[in-house]
């Protein structure tokens, strides 16, 4: 199976939504500890390891390019 990038939501802004609703009213340390657990749920639904390693090199090279360019636009 190789990783979808492409939305597979009938309604991706309720996907959204419900992921934002689902942080309301928690703490950062339990918004932490959510997102983790909705992780590892997700990564377990996948079921395969080559798919969660792609999806991981995917997050974190996006997480880094949005970082490099907030440090490019505070200078």
């Amino acid at each position: 199976m190789a990783l979808s990038t492409s939305s597979n939501f009938a309604k991706p802004d309720d996907a959204f939504r419900a992921i934002v609703e689902a942080h309301r009213g928690l703490t950062d340390a339990q918004s932490a500890d959510l997102d983790a657990a909705l992780v590892l749920v997700l990564a377990n639904h996948i079921g395969d390891v080559e798919v969660l390693h792609e999806a991981i090199a995917l997050a974190k090279r996006r997480m880094l390019e949005a970082s490099q360019q907030q440090q490019q636009q505070q200078q």
